[in-house]
């Protein structure tokens, strides 16, 4: 079967009279792919543009100021964030922002006592860009009635009533957004230039925009084939989440996605996570149960969050970030040796170092004299800068050349779910919605 992600006009779908066929592929692509992109979705694109652009900004300031925007908590879903792939090549760069600020703002929003502790880190946000704030929040308001109007959608298409998936008038929203660099290495295979590695996220459903010029956003199809999701100018993809599986008693597939490297411009996405109230219990919903029943437990969604830092780390945590974050200090990864970050800085400083000797050349040509022109390590860099970079470093990954992962061992890893992986391999498949 040939699988493909329907585009999906939701003033259509939603409409009096929509084509049978159009919800017959929306259908098909719950149960099987768990994706749609959808398009007549409300969001102002002027909103989408804007709050891109100054994302992407903030993204494109130097590391060393970027760096003043890690959480100052060491809180890994909050502010900036910087780590090179499995093979140290790369860097992800990513920038979360919580609901929000505070505890004093998510009280004041109806926020119940017992889950104020959750918002005790706060957002960051860069003073040189006031505005960046007020377009975030708008940002993610628009998407979180996107993400209502795809459950309505869902509930249409199973021919249920259109409030099946409870919507709460206080749902919990997260938004991270994503830098994924271009890939200058020799050409490999998929699987060894992922930079967000195969997952579902653990949201309800996940509204999510694109940028880039290449598809390295891919979903896995039900045989394990990986399908590019393309760019679709104006398109917002819709993700389902576990928790819509769990609704729907396995019924509604998650979608399973990661991200490949490529292309020749700098991919972003931005990623909005939709679930219910905090004080939501989980279970499957009642049309959804058979004479079979149910493996599901009831949970609170609360419970399934308020320990979801701890255990990120335990599975993705280099030991110098646990350290961080137990001391409620900052972490930044270094960049490995080989990162492409690094290797551009010392692309830059050998580039200026050059001048410098090319213009020391000429003015001792003109002056007898030797000329002083500053002291630099061999590498260009200033004394202290190129003494920061040469310390031994702490980090025992990634490796310094790639480990061949076989398919085996890749579907073991599957089966590892949350389970901690192997060093210096890839790390194990995660159901969560920020990793």
């Amino acid at each position: 079967m040939t699988h493909q992600i329907p585009v999906v006009d939701l003033t259509v779908a939603l409409g009096d009279h929509p084509p049978r066929e159009l919800l017959g592929e929306i259908l098909v692509a719950a149960k099987e792919i768990g994706i749609i992109q959808v398009v007549g979705h409300r969001v102002d694109q002027a909103l989408i543009g804007e709050f891109s652009r100054r994302a992407g900004r903030l993204l494109s300031l130097p590391r060393a100021e970027k760096a003043n925007l890690a959480s100052p908590t060491g809180h890994p879903h909050r502010g900036w964030r910087q780590w090179p792939d499995d093979f140290g090549r790369l860097e992800l760069e990513r920038f979360n922002i919580g609901q929000f600020d505070n505890p004093a703002d998510a009280r004041a929003a109806g926020i119940a006592e017992e889950h104020l502790a959750h918002y005790a880190h706060s957002n960051v946000w860069p003073p040189d860009d006031p505005q960046l704030r007020d377009v975030a929040f708008r940002y993610i308001d628009a998407c979180r009635r996107v993400a209502e109007r795809v459950l309505r959608l869902y509930a249409r298409v199973l021919g249920f009533p259109y409030d099946t998936f409870r919507q709460s008038p206080l749902p919990y929203l997260t938004l991270t957004v994503n830098d994924y660099p271009t890939w200058s290495y020799p050409d490999a295979a998929d699987e060894d230039k992922l930079l967000l590695l195969e997952h579902a996220d653990g949201s309800a459903v996940t509204v999510l925009s694109q940028e880039g010029d290449y598809e390295g956003l891919q979903v896995q199809l039900p045989d394990g084939d990986w399908l590019p999701v393309p760019i679709i100018p104006g398109a917002l993809q819709i993700f389902s989440g576990t928790l819509l599986t769990r609704w729907t008693n396995d019924y509604l597939r998650p979608a399973r996605h990661r991200v490949v490297a490529g292309g020749t411009v700098t991919r972003r996405s931005a990623a909005v996570f939709y679930h219910p109230s905090l004080d939501s219990v989980l279970e499957p919903l009642a049309p959804f149960i058979g004479i079979d029943g149910t493996e599901y437990e009831p949970v609170l969604l609360w419970d399934l969050l308020r320990d979801g830092v701890e255990d990120y780390l335990k599975v993705f945590g280099r030991p110098e970030q646990v350290t961080a974050w137990w001391q409620g200090k900052p972490y930044v990864a270094p960049l490995a040796e080989n990162s492409a970050g690094r290797l551009l800085r010392l692309a830059a400083a050998r580039a200026s170092r050059s001048r410098i000797d090319q213009v020391a050349r000429c003015l001792r040509r003109r002056h007898a004299g030797p000329l002083l022109v500053g002291e630099l390590g061999s590498d260009g860099h200033p004394g202290a800068e190129r003494a920061s970079m040469t310390q031994p470093s702490s980090r025992r990954y990634p490796p310094s050349r790639p480990v061949v992962v076989s398919s085996s061992m890749s579907r073991k890893r599957e089966s590892l779910g949350t389970a901690a992986g192997v060093r210096g391999l890839r790390r194990p498949a995660l159901v969560c919605g920020r990793p």
